[in-house]
This record gives structure tokens, sequence and C-alpha cells, in this order.
């Protein structure tokens, strides 16, 4: 039976995560004593004393060197997974976990990107709202439609029944309205600061195209699904080129995690902090009509330690 290790995306960061942690296991703290930042890591993971966690610039790297954090305990107790993913943000932590770059690396590409991402925003009145309760291809002619109204796509296919989209407020609030009146159970206005994995992200995309030049990317060890694809990349494709179109386009977490499965895996495990990917991957089970999974979340010392206990 295979085990895949999921990594969280950005909006599961609170206050404190973390501290535990560093303060229980020495390779969780290697990682945040190593990274070199304009901020102090710690200080802004486990107090945020002025509150700017939740800033994308902060967030992503923060999110990161937890999921890094993880790795490291995990890999140091003997655990490897046979395939490695993450939502959006999550992807840069799986890739860290295949070996493409190590922790350090990591956690500097994303505060990039983070940047990039938040300056590609600018001047954008922005929104992202979760629709609950309809298909793809029904929100789909929604979203259409509302495009008199503005910029509006598709940027987060999660699992069956929940689908985010994202743009301009005006047009993502008109195809949301028609959604309602065409059967969505519910539309959930996020708390986002910028239209994110829609066109309004071409900026970011080409400032990391730009980055990766001045990076070595390794060959994965482990197979790595990616997001913009639902996939393993093929042959011709480039690590580079997929975080690119990343940014830029829609994340295909439903098709994601269906190759997984479709692969064999059986055992999830997400790294937090949160718990949303075990929700995404139990919906697209039942919707495949497989019971068999197991799905652990790991976020906190405890969680970790009752992990390395159950493999003893």
């Amino acid at each position: 039976m295979k085990t895949a290790f999921l990594y969280a995306g950005q909006g599961s960061q609170h206050k404190g995560m973390g501290a535990d942690l560093y303060n229980d296991f020495k390779e969780f703290k290697e990682v945040y004593d190593n990274a070199s930042l304009d901020f102090d890591l710690k200080e802004m993971c486990f107090e945020d004393p002025e509150e700017k966690l939740n800033l994308t610039k902060y967030t992503q790297p923060c999110m990161v060197a937890f999921a890094c954090g993880v790795t490291n305990i995990l890999k140091n107790n003997g655990f490897k997974p046979d395939m490695v993913a993450g939502l959006s943000l999550g992807e840069y932590s799986a890739l860290e976990a295949a070996g493409v770059w190590d922790a350090s690396e990591a956690i500097k590409m994303v505060a990039f990107r983070g940047e990039a991402m938040t300056k590609a925003a600018e001047g954008v009145e922005a929104a992202m709202t979760a629709i609950i309760g309809m298909s793809k291809e029904d929100l789909a002619v929604c979203v259409e439609k509302a495009a008199d109204a503005g910029v509006v796509s598709i940027c987060n296919d999660n699992c069956p029944g929940q689908i985010v989209i994202g743009g301009e407020k005006p047009a993502v609030d008109a195809a949301a309205a028609l959604a309602k009146e065409a059967g969505a159970k519910r539309c959930m206005p996020l708390n986002v600061s910028g239209p994110f994995h829609t066109a309004f992200m071409k900026a970011a995309g080409d400032d990391l195209a730009k980055y990766f030049e001045t990076v070595e990317f390794n060959q994965p060890q482990i197979p790595v699904v990616y997001n913009v694809v639902g996939r393993e990349k093929t042959a011709d494709e480039t690590i580079q080129k997929l975080l690119e179109m990343q940014v830029q386009n829609g994340v295909q977490m439903t098709d994601s995690i269906n190759y997984m499965l479709d692969a064999g895996v059986r055992n999830f495990v997400e790294i937090g902090p949160g718990k949303a990917l075990t929700g995404f991957v139990k919906r697209c089970a039942k919707a495949k009509d497989i019971a068999d999974i197991n799905c652990t979340v790991l976020e906190t010392s405890e969680d970790i330690k009752a992990f390395i206990e159950s493999d003893k």
C-alpha cells in the first residue's frame, strides 16, 4: 500500500505554529535556525507580534519552513513516501521533500514568490470565493457568463463539490451569484490579499522564471504530482516551467489526488498546519468509491510523536 505526503497551502497558517516542534525536535529547529530571511522567522511563526503572518510575503516562507521542518523529522526517523504533492505553495515543500532543493533554498525561494505575488496583486480589487456543491462544468458556465463584469476564472479545483473562483471582485461576485441561482449550495468569500492562480499573476510567473535561472534544480528522488497538470511531469516538461505556470493558472487538486489514488496510494499523510487536504482526499476517494484509505494529519509535536511510535 503506497503512501503520499501532502503539503498544505496558504490559508492554514496561525500564530504559534511550530513552537512545540521547535522545542521538541532538533531536526525541526535546524530548519528554522538555518533559514536566511530579512525578518525573524521564529518570532513571526511563534508570536506574530505585529500580526503580519497573514500577509502573503510572510505567510509563504513561514508555511514552507514549517513543512520542511516536519519533513526533516520524518526523514530522520526513516519515513519516505512513495509520492509527494502540495496545494499551491505546498508544492514547493513537496519538491523539497523530493530532494529538488534543500530547506534553506525552498524557504528563500517562496519568500521571493510571496513578494512577487504581492506585487502582481497591487491595484487589483481582488476576490476569491469557494463554491460548494456544484460541478466544475456547471460553474464554468457561470464564470463565462460573468466575464462581462471583469476577469474571473476557476483558480482551485479542490475536490468534488468544492471549487474556488478568483479575479476582480465585481466579476467574482457576479459569478458567485449566478452559481447560487444555478444550484450551488453555498458561496463562501475567502479572506485573501490577491487574485491568486489567475491571469493577474502573469507578472509573478515571469519574475519566478527569471529567479529560477539562478537556482539549481536537482532531479526529484520521489515522484512529484504537480498542481497545474494534476499528474507527474513528462520528460519534455521542466519543473521550472510547471512552477511558472502554476502561479498563473488554476490548481488541479482533484486531478492530483485522483492521480495518486489511481496509482495505488491509500495512505495520505497531511503535513500542515491544518487538515484541509485530508478533507479533499476523503471526498475524492468517496467519489471514486474507494473506502480503504487512511489519512493522518501531522501538525503538533504530539501528532508526530504518536505517528513515529505507531510505526515501531
